[in-house]
């Protein structure tokens, strides 16, 4: 088999996925902040975190297309070409998520949410917010990980991603319990 000379001194694609997973980060810290705005009444700024949030996704999208672009064909990875992929996928999932959620918020005419469900809707945001913290660290160990194919390592990672998943179905038990929460709201009173 030929292995192009040039493709042993290509760069990680795990730098271009940490730089994205950090524009993750800093992208969900724009959502909280448009969250908690427009939950209140009182703050104007939403359509200025929206904006934010479309710029950093827009980034993303820009480091996504660099990493896709740049691993040439037939170059030796230690990961599976597809496999690097599809978890760039998947992290950029959650950019495209944030960005309709915002686009959906927008479309309301008037900020605020009835009290019944402020607290379950800011513990939802904390809930999502929480494990995309730790993408970052998981793309970190994964690169110490694919450097050396320590067992320790090994573990590492393995624990981060069964404590994401962890946190994720959290996520999930508070989304249901907000849904229940807002479909049980009166809604002859003009609460929803």
């Amino acid at each position: 088999m030929r292995i192009p000379f040039l493709s042993l001194f290509m760069t990680s694609p795990f730098d271009g996925l940490q730089e994205h997973a950090e524009k993750v980060k800093e992208c969900t810290w724009a959502f909280q902040q448009a969250m908690e705005c427009h939950a209140t009444d009182k703050c104007k700024s939403f359509e200025e975190y929206r904006l934010e949030v479309v710029k950093l996704e827009n980034e993303a999208d820009a480091i996504k297309r660099r990493i896709r672009g740049h691993i040439p064909k037939g170059a030796m990875m230690s990961v599976d070409k597809f496999q690097l992929f599809m978890y760039l996928k998947e992290q950029d999932s959650v950019l495209d998520s944030v960005e309709s959620a915002l686009d959906w918020l927008g479309h309301r005419t008037e900020p605020g949410m009835p009290d019944e469900v402020k607290k379950n809707f800011f513990l939802l945001v904390d809930a999502v917010i929480e494990p995309i913290e730790e993408l970052s660290k998981m793309v970190t160990e994964a690169k110490k990980y694919f450097k050396n194919f320590s067992d320790k390592q090994r573990r590492v990672v393995k624990d981060i991603i069964v404590n994401l998943r962890k946190k994720e179905n959290e996520a999930d038990k508070v989304e249901d319990m907000l849904i229940r929460k807002i479909f049980a709201l009166d809604t002859d009173s003009g609460s929803c």
